[in-house]
């Protein structure tokens, strides 16, 4: 027989989707009403049209309808008294502070290059997905706010939900744990048209408030130059080091000296340079051209006082792959070695962050008045 306290006992195994919880525990079970042939039950809501309404109506009626064949389920809501929010508002908010992600990040190693163009994010993929290949657990944070390209890079469209501990973040075709603001937009060119403060709030979550778990190496890709997003970056996150990202020219070269410069300023230890788009082979003699000029890499390298890590090609399957969200299926051989070197001098501590939980603010005006 199909009782009330059945029903009940069903609904206590039907969790809140954001607050894992269940929902006679959290009082929006208020009303369940047995007949001969049908089952009512009322769903008590904090506000009348919240976002994961029709989530609620679609679990609570399939955990009631397998009770029993033939029987008409009915689902109605009805909006919480003041009483009852704020009931349910203190035992929310207790559970959000009691359920803050717990994670643990092993290393966190910030990919940044002086200028845009120079392949930064893809380098950040490579690192990532060579990691992985090792059996490493990788997240990927990509911090570029303003030009998020990780989703794509990967193959990834999926929207994050939010879990009993935090954001979930999207995991790749091969398991990389991925947070970008682009997963988070309607549509993948929509732009993001926002000032440094938001910009850096939005970094801070995804650091704080994203269930990250246990990584081994969490990779940010920081968006070009020295700007907000690489300052909050370097003051709320603590970094094991940064790995700079530049491409043969002199001007490349001068830029990226400016990143480095940033970078000791803010006492963050530098892993090296990665020279990208140094150069290609021709595919019919294998003859290497350096078609941006001579390598000025190592001589940048040299100034900065931090070792030249390696240099990567010009590869058009590198390109069609990271255009087909395929990174993580990309040989990648002549970046194994940098990666190798990558691991090895990534020491075992942190930075402190200067401003751990709060925004960071930049550097006081300096200089002759």
């Amino acid at each position: 027989m199909t009782t009330r306290e059945r029903i009940l006992d069903i609904l206590s195994k039907v969790n809140h989707p954001e607050l894992g919880r269940d929902l006679v525990t959290l009082g929006m079970i208020p009303q369940v009403q047995i007949a001969d042939d049908a089952i009512r039950v009322t769903l008590g809501l904090p506000a009348k049209n919240i976002p994961i309404k029709d989530d609620l109506i679609r679990a609570v009626r399939e955990a009631i309808t397998p009770v029993r064949d033939g029987l008409e389920i009915q689902i109605d809501t009805v909006e919480m008294n003041p009483q009852e929010r704020d009931a349910f508002l203190r035992m929310a908010n207790e559970i959000l502070q009691q359920a803050k992600p717990s994670n643990q990040v092993d290393h966190v190693i910030a990919v940044m290059s002086g200028k845009g163009g120079v392949g930064k994010s893809s380098v950040a993929a490579l690192l990532a997905t060579a990691l992985n290949r090792q059996g490493k657990v990788v997240g990927v944070l990509d911090a570029d706010i303003t030009g998020p390209s990780q989703p794509k890079i990967f193959g990834v469209q999926q929207t994050p939900v939010m879990g009993p501990t935090g954001i979930v973040p999207v995991a790749t075709p091969h398991g990389i744990r991925l947070m970008s603001i682009n997963l988070l937009l309607p549509e993948e060119d929509e732009a993001v048209v926002w000032r440094g403060p938001l910009i850096g709030h939005a970094i801070q979550q995804f650091w704080n408030d994203v269930a990250w778990g246990k990584l081994d190496f969490l990779v940010v890709d920081l968006p070009p130059g020295t700007s907000d997003a690489s300052l909050t970056v370097m003051q709320t996150i603590p970094l094991n080091g940064i790995v700079l990202v530049t491409s043969p020219q002199d001007l490349a070269g001068m830029v990226v000296r400016k990143a480095a410069r940033m970078a000791q300023q803010m006492r963050v230890p530098v892993l090296g340079i990665v020279e990208n788009m140094s150069y290609v082979s021709c595919p019919k003699c294998g003859e290497r051209i350096d078609i941006f000029g001579p390598s000025q890499a190592a001589h940048t390298a040299q100034q900065i006082g931090v070792p030249m890590l390696g240099q990567i090609p010009l590869d058009p399957e590198f390109s069609r792959r990271c255009d087909a969200g395929e990174i993580e299926d990309y040989a990648g051989e002549s970046f194994a070695q940098i990666a190798e070197q990558i691991i090895e001098r990534t020491p075992a501590t942190k930075t402190t962050p200067i401003f751990p939980q709060g925004a960071a603010r930049g550097p006081q005006a300096g200089g002759k008045k």
